[in-house]
């Protein structure tokens, strides 16, 4: 890994990633280590659980997320995360923002040194 790799896949996530969560709950209702397991795959959004229930309790206190407990065959109760109205918007909003800028990002990246 080139030095400081890391560092940018951080700052990277830290844009992304609640709307990242914001989209899966786009769906439905999800289980929070349900999330995790999505995000976590590969690696590239979240390398652990550990950042997911921080970021699922900012958007339930900014009102983009609404919880539910449901009782579990498997254990404790389980609390399920789901989408506000406040959240698809602000999702939409990300979404009219993230798809120039992704653009832009790609363009600049594949631009070539003879600008001829």
């Amino acid at each position: 890994m080139v030095p400081g790799e890391e560092s940018m896949r951080s700052n990277l996530r830290r844009g992304a990633l609640e709307y990242c969560v914001l989209a899966l709950l786009r769906s439905g209702r999800w289980y929070g280590l349900d999330i995790a397991r999505v995000l976590t795959r590969d690696g590239v959004l979240m390398s652990g659980e550990g950042t997911l229930y921080p970021l699922l309790a900012r958007l339930r206190k900014a009102g983009l997320v609404e919880t539910s407990w449901e009782e579990s065959a498997a254990g404790p109760p389980r609390r399920y995360y789901s989408l506000t109205e406040d959240g698809e918007r602000a999702l939409a909003a990300f979404t009219r923002a993230w798809h120039p800028f992704r653009d832009a990002v790609d363009a600049a990246l594949e631009q070539r040194a003879d600008l001829s």
